[in-house]
């Protein structure tokens, strides 16, 4: 798309230390990026640079202050994969609660017994927390409502009345943790919501409850998950995302059979990598044509007037 549109790319799949990144954008007019960083100090020196692009949702790579004292739009891919991550988090809860992973292992290693997956119970009217009521939050809970959960919400960025109509009970977070069977956290990564699921959030949970994470892995202090599970208070955790990725061969939580970890493939199909390439790409094509793209996270800030 770029090219048909008459623009030069470049690519650069090795930049990961501040210096390569800034070597890689230096002179570029436009930037797509993905995972690598892109710290304030590179940043500001981005002179002539229009837009910063994200493949993802989450801005947790980019300093959009940063950005916005340089007079860079930044933009990301909001309303891609909410199916294959609200999908995916109802198949991990699903796993969790049926012991599917947990029966299949143990089938694998000889075994056949229903008992292996003991205590299973009957998913209708059991309760599922939403930590985070947007887009793919609000995408599980009608899934997950369809076959029998009571839906609870925390999300202080909504109103009651939204988190209501949408299908689901309105609370805080301690009444959240307090009162699901399975939590599943659907909350970006911020400074505020580094390690939002810690000890006493942990300790705050049912005893046997799930705790399923599709969004960022920082969202989770993985040492106190760990001693939750070892100490018998959780039934179990699945986990697209980590705070390493990938984990390290000897972290105790692979060895666990009530533990599943996927490797960050909530998002993947085939169909949302097409999305999110075309609307990533449309949003710098938007900017260099003189426009303002309709996915500008900061274009308040920048005054610019989206159309």
């Amino acid at each position: 798309m770029l090219a048909d549109a008459g623009h030069e790319l470049r690519f650069d799949g090795n930049a990961t230390t501040p210096e390569q990144v800034a070597e890689a954008v230096r002179g570029a007019d436009a930037v797509l990026n993905c995972y690598t960083p892109i710290p304030a100090d590179v940043t500001r020196a981005m002179h002539g640079c229009r837009i910063i692009a994200r493949y993802g949702i989450g801005l947790d790579t980019i300093d959009v202050g940063a950005a916005t004292e340089t007079g860079i739009v930044v933009t990301n891919v909001p309303d891609y994969c909410i199916d294959e991550v609200s999908d995916h988090a109802l198949a991990l809860a699903l796993a969790l609660a049926r012991g599917v992973v947990r029966l299949d292992r143990s089938v694998h290693g000889g075994s056949w017994s229903p008992m292996d997956a003991a205590p299973l119970h009957r998913l209708r009217g059991r309760m599922l927390g939403l930590v985070g009521f947007g887009r793919i939050a609000r995408a599980l809970a009608a899934k997950a409502s369809a076959i029998g959960f009571h839906i609870l919400a925390f999300d202080p960025f909504l109103p009651a009345e939204a988190i209501v109509e949408a299908g689901a009970e309105p609370c805080d977070l301690q009444t959240l943790l307090a009162g699901s069977d399975v939590v599943s956290l659907h909350a970006p990564l911020t400074p505020e919501t580094h390690h939002l699921i810690g000890a006493a959030q942990l300790d705050l949970m049912r005893e046997g409850a799930m705790l399923v994470n599709t969004s960022r892995g920082p969202l989770v202090d993985l040492d106190a998950l760990r001693a939750a599970l070892a100490s018998g208070h959780l039934g179990g955790a699945a986990l697209d995302v980590l705070e390493t990725e990938p984990p390290e061969p000897d972290d105790p939580l692979l060895a666990r059979a009530e533990v599943i970890v996927t490797p960050h493939a909530a998002f993947y199909s085939e169909e949302s990598m097409i999305e999110l390439q075309r609307k990533a790409t449309e949003q710098v094509i938007e900017v260099l044509a003189g426009r303002v793209p309709p996915y500008a996270v900061n274009a308040e800030e920048l005054g610019l007037r989206q159309g």
